[in-house]
């Protein structure tokens, strides 16, 4: 029977086949637009989700640390940093009851900032300091479990490509490093023979710690936003037919977009000079100091060299000249991108960089004229960051130039 049934088959088969009435039907084939268009996999689109996951991990992160340098920035600005005279890893106790804050208050007491400064500081106004500088520290510690949790799953899922992999291991050294040079900062504050003589300043920490740790901040920024950036926006191509010339402007307008972001970074660690010296308060007047274009006591100290860091007046200077130095750049850099062939988002990036970089020396004047105000201050600092975003996104928009 089962043989009868597939010789049936077969002659029904053979049948279709020479019958013209009974033909398959045609397959119809894309044109146009659709042609073109890939053919998305589950495969596919499981793993850009993926990216897409890593990527607002990594842009979160980046936003996280954005908040850490304005709140240490306003930290710094109503000197609240030495407020706090004990570290401990996983968090301070926090007080709750009326004696935990007289002991908190008399622990504040040995050290030199009240010695020296505050004297008459009430328990009320401490409480204010000490909640500034908690907020300050408890939002480090959320970045890192932010951080590490995260990326432990991603690291055990496979989401993180091997390149990936190492950068993430620098984000975490550098954010490990991060805590460490704030407390490290906060205990060059605390030291009394820094202000045991009798010439010595008031109490503050050291420009050099404080340097290192806004810079330290800068740098671990940079690494989120660009890895971020890969993950969210990747970089455009050259538009198609660009001319070997135009590729040769665009790779040099690269470089000069490279120098932007050293220049961004470089004035941003002046400025922790000045805020470490309290420099701002110095000469508040522009553009000339004190009626000169160069002020008088720019190398009142001896070596020279201890001037460039040391000085109150030459470390305003300095800055000044970076600030100016720094818009000129970024400026020059919008002027040619106008005239440039370059990938699309590249030009609109180009012109917010130079928007952000006449709004920052606004700023930056604007907090020298009104005697440093809390507000304007910390929206200086802010706004070099803003800045520092907006360049690295041009280079990062540049990245797929030919070499």
């Amino acid at each position: 029977m089962s043989m009868w049934r597939a010789a049936c088959g077969l002659q029904r088969a053979v049948s279709r086949m020479s019958c013209p009435l009974q033909r398959t039907r045609p397959v119809k084939l894309l044109v146009g637009p659709l042609a073109r268009m890939p053919v998305r996999g589950a495969a596919t689109v499981a793993v850009e989700g993926s990216q897409k996951a890593v990527g607002w991990w990594l842009m979160g992160c980046g936003g996280m640390v954005f908040g850490a340098v304005v709140l240490g920035g306003v930290t710094r600005l109503t000197e609240s940093g030495l407020s706090m005279v004990t570290w401990r890893l996983l968090g301070e106790h926090r007080p709750r009851t009326q004696q935990e804050w007289q002991d908190e208050f008399a622990r504040y007491q040995q050290f030199p900032e009240f010695q020296i400064k505050n004297k008459d500081m009430r328990l009320e106004e401490f409480k204010m300091i000490w909640w500034m500088e908690y907020l300050h520290r408890q939002w480090g510690r959320t970045i890192g479990a932010a951080f590490f949790l995260p990326a432990a799953f991603f690291w055990a899922r496979g989401r993180l490509s091997p390149g990936l992999q190492r950068r993430v291991i620098a984000c975490g050294g550098l954010l490990g490093v991060q805590g460490l040079l704030g407390w490290y900062m906060v205990r060059s504050g605390l030291e009394h023979e820094r202000f045991s003589a009798p010439d010595s300043s008031e109490p503050r920490v050291s420009q050099y710690r404080l340097a290192a740790h806004l810079g330290t901040a800068f740098l671990l920024y940079t690494l989120l936003l660009w890895n971020g950036l890969d993950q969210l926006l990747p970089a455009q191509p050259m538009p198609q037919g660009a001319s070997a010339l135009a590729v040769q402007q665009a790779r040099r307008l690269r470089g000069m977009v490279h120098g932007c972001k050293a220049a961004v970074l470089l004035t941003a660690v002046s400025g922790a000079f000045v805020a470490g010296l309290d420099a701002g308060l110095v000469y508040n007047s522009f553009p000339k100091m004190a009626d000169r274009w160069i002020p008088s006591d720019v190398l009142a100290m001896s070596p020279p060299l201890r001037n460039l860091t040391e000085n109150p007046t030459t470390v305003q200077f300095q800055h000044r000249v970076l600030g100016t130095g720094t818009l000129l750049l970024v400026t020059g850099v919008w002027l040619l991108a106008r005239r440039r062939t370059l990938p699309p988002r590249a030009h609109t990036a180009a012109a917010a960089a130079a928007a952000m970089a006449w709004m920052q020396v606004l700023l930056g004047i604007t907090t020298l004229l009104t005697l440093v105000p809390v507000p304007i201050a910390a929206a200086h600092q802010s706004g070099s960051l803003m800045l520092l975003s907006f360049a690295i996104w041009l280079s990062h928009e540049l990245k797929r130039v030919p070499k």
